[in-house]
């Protein structure tokens, strides 16, 4: 399945707006949260083997390159990851595109305060737009921490949500997006 183009247009409209408020709110950035605007996905589809570090699928490296058309207009200025292999290959097609080297940051043990603090301080070293590429248990937290709001873990099934917080006056607005292929999120359980 491919991804439509109505999808991808609306995406990118939304991209387009979180941008166009970020660059509206640069003053407000430097003195309320410091911090740029911030698209946070969960890596793209992986393999079952190895446990340990698997790779991204097939239809994670489509999955990939499509995060990197929906955001190649979105001034993104710098990608952080996990040191795991699917973050890092989520995240290849779109740093590739830009010239960006990722920030490689240790994973962390789930909800840990530690990484989300590593996270942020990577994140703070960029003016712009910042992806972070998470996990499934990493990406709510950091949401969270960032000011969004509280959400639960993602779905092991689920690799299609596309968060964007955008500092403004104090205050994090929150857009929650979808990209690339749909995936099923009928046996999530929260």
């Amino acid at each position: 399945m491919r991804i439509s183009k109505w999808r991808l247009a609306s995406v990118v409209m939304i991209l387009a707006v979180a941008v166009l408020l970020a660059s509206r709110y640069t003053a407000a950035q430097s003195t309320s949260t410091g911090l740029p605007t911030i698209v946070v996905v969960r890596h793209a589809n992986k393999a079952a083997l190895p446990k340990d570090d698997p790779p991204l699928t097939p239809a994670g490296v489509k999955r990939s390159q499509d995060l990197a058309s929906v955001l190649h207009a979105a001034g993104v200025t710098g990608i952080v990851t996990t040191h795991l292999l699917r973050t890092r290959d989520t995240a290849a097609p779109l740093a590739a595109a830009n010239g960006i080297t990722p920030v490689v940051i240790q994973r962390g043990p789930r909800r840990s305060i530690d990484h989300l603090k590593s996270v942020e301080a990577a994140i703070r070293r960029y003016t712009g737009t910042v992806l972070v590429v998470g996990h499934d248990d990493t990406v709510p937290g950091l949401i969270g921490h960032l000011g969004g709001p509280q959400m639960p873990d993602i779905c092991e099934s689920v690799y299609d949500n596309l968060f964007i917080l955008v500092p403004s006056e104090g205050k994090t607005k929150f857009v929650h997006a979808r990209y690339g292929d749909p995936t099923p999120d009928s046996e999530c359980k929260h």
